[in-house]
């Protein structure tokens, strides 16, 4: 018998974000157990995309990092780690929270204000991570050198503010289409679309920010109009962006809580830059599995996340540390890593012999990091519900930022251990 629309009320859209008990769910949440062979099929095929996707991105940047603004600007390559891990987590949550929304049925019923309203948000956060990103170049370029050159500066601020803007909209449109069309082909979205956002996600924004940065080093030294011009539209596109971001009952809370993690993240991520560069220094064939260990083990633990987050937004019980889908991705670690690691050596990219041991002591580190970063996850997620914040806004963030730092200080010690029983195969220091 159908349902009067008077006798009960609507669901409203800003009860997206709310707890709902199992029996008390709208009847726009259909939950159906999900088959974990073929949930294990989606996220691995995902994070094999993600991978080749880190790959590439890994390959032309060692094409771009030879152009003249490159060589003459060294600025410029300071910015794309920092840009390329701000950006990601802009993609990553914007990600995450149309997947949670997808389940609830807003993509059916809302779809419009929905992409309005994450459009902008994500256009308003884009800017301003993006004018952050070339601060922080500006000034790690600045103080060794201790002086200031203001066309630098004005063609780092201008190529990232340009770079994150345009990349956040392409990006959003597309991962808008991947969730709309995952769910039409009953694939489940929270499987698929944070790895999709990290894969597609650091290649366009590397080709953006090396073409626009390019193109805007022609008029070098010569005019500040054009970067001018870009950063004054910048400037402008934010507050109106986050006006209609505020405004949207999808995105308030979004806007409100999304800052503090992606800013934190940042510096997260910077403590494990120091290991880097100070591994680096011994060990030089450290640098090229330290993008595939930390690349893989957050794309785990966004996933995780964002699954975790979902069943919390659809009234799902909480699952132990030990669930069904922390058991699928720890079984993905090691046929991945072996995947990466054998690639990495076809193309003769690392500068370590893929010896037994090194393979065995590189696993164990790669299962510990990613033990460990579910585990934080679990907790964390729970405790981001409790206190009353959306997961899918302030989780991933901060667990891809530790991923990073727990990634690049257990691969700093599993080469320590490889230097120490003297693996005398792996050109370690070569």
């Amino acid at each position: 018998m159908a349902r009067s629309t008077e006798s009960e009320p609507e669901t409203k859209t800003t009860d997206a974000y709310r707890l709902i008990e199992n029996e008390d769910k709208p009847p726009d949440i259909k939950y159906e157990k999900e088959n974990s062979w073929v949930a294990g099929v989606q996220m691995f095929v995902s994070f094999l995309l993600a991978g080749f996707g880190m790959v590439a991105a890994s390959l032309l940047l060692d094409v771009v990092q030879h152009w003249d603004v490159f060589t003459k600007v060294s600025e410029v390559y300071i910015l794309v780690p920092a840009l390329l891990g701000l950006k990601g987590n802009l993609e990553m949550t914007l990600a995450s929270r149309l997947s949670t929304h997808a389940h609830l049925g807003h993509l059916d019923t809302s779809l419009g204000s929905l992409v309005m309203g994450n459009l902008c948000l994500i256009q308003c956060q884009a800017v301003l991570v993006g004018f952050l990103a070339a601060m922080a170049a500006v000034a790690m370029g600045w103080i060794p050198e201790g002086e200031f050159d203001i066309h630098h500066a004005s063609l780092l601020c201008a190529s990232s503010v340009l770079t994150a803007s345009t990349a956040s909209f392409v990006l959003g449109l597309i991962m808008i289409g991947v969730i709309v069309v995952s769910k039409k082909m009953n694939i489940n979205p929270d499987n698929v679309a944070t790895p999709i956002a990290a894969s597609l996600g650091d290649l366009t924004t590397l080709a953006l920010l090396s073409w626009i940065a390019s193109v805007l080093y022609k008029s070098l030294g010569t005019s500040l109009v054009l970067p001018s011009i870009i950063i004054i539209i910048g400037a402008l596109l934010v507050p109106v962006c986050g006006y209609i971001a505020w405004s949207n009952d999808f995105t308030r809370q979004a806007l409100d809580e999304g800052w503090v993690p992606v800013v934190s993240a940042m510096v997260i991520s910077s403590a494990g830059g120091l290991i880097l560069d100070h591994t680096v220094s011994i060990y030089t064939g450290i640098a090229v599995y330290q993008l595939v260990i930390n690349g893989i083990g957050g794309n785990m633990v966004a996933v995780h996340a964002s699954r975790l987050s979902t069943q919390l937004h659809t009234g799902q019980k909480e699952g132990s540390v030990i669930g069904s889908t922390t058991k699928l991705l720890l079984l993905m670690v090691i046929p991945g890593q072996l995947i990466f690691i054998y690639t990495i050596g076809y193309l003769r990219a690392g500068h370590t012999s893929t010896t037994p041991t090194f393979i065995l002591i590189y696993m164990s580190a790669a299962m510990l990091q990613v033990f460990l970063l579910l585990t934080i996850s679990h907790y964390m997620v729970a405790w981001m519900w409790k206190m009353g914040m959306d997961p899918d806004n302030s989780a991933i963030p901060y667990l891809t930022a530790l991923g990073d730092l727990l990634g690049t200080a257990l691969l700093g010690v599993a080469f320590s251990i490889l230097y120490a029983i003297g693996d005398k195969d792996s050109d370690l220091g070569d």
